[in-house]
């Protein structure tokens, strides 16, 4: 799918992540990729950089595969996915999960 701002985006991206159980898969694994590069970083161990993708990615993808049943956004739009993660993420932690719901279901009703 093409869009054309962010904005146009954003219903879609969550729209892909529909399930709580996919966020919840992300959510954790963006926070644990961050954990461990922040330790590392704190211990004068650049590499451990590489935790944040490797640990968010290689969580988030196979969420979208065994739970979703749908290919990641990240794949086609991986800057907006990007964004898209972390506001989800703030979503979240700011316990406004039921809102995600709201948005995923509004778009798939409408482009299904």
């Amino acid at each position: 799918m093409t869009f054309g701002s962010y904005e146009e985006f954003w219903p879609y991206y969550v729209a892909m992540h529909s399930r709580a159980a996919t966020r919840w898969v992300h959510l954790t694994g963006t926070l644990t990729g961050l954990a461990l590069a922040a330790y590392g970083v704190a211990r004068g161990r650049r590499r451990w950089l590489a935790a944040f993708p490797l640990i968010g990615y290689g969580t988030a993808w196979p969420a979208h595969f065994l739970i979703e049943g749908n290919n990641p956004a990240t794949f086609g739009h991986p800057a907006w996915s990007l964004r898209g993660d972390a506001q989800m993420i703030r979503m979240m932690l700011a316990g406004r999960d039921a809102e995600l719901d709201e948005i995923a279901g509004k778009w798939l009703a409408e482009n299904r």
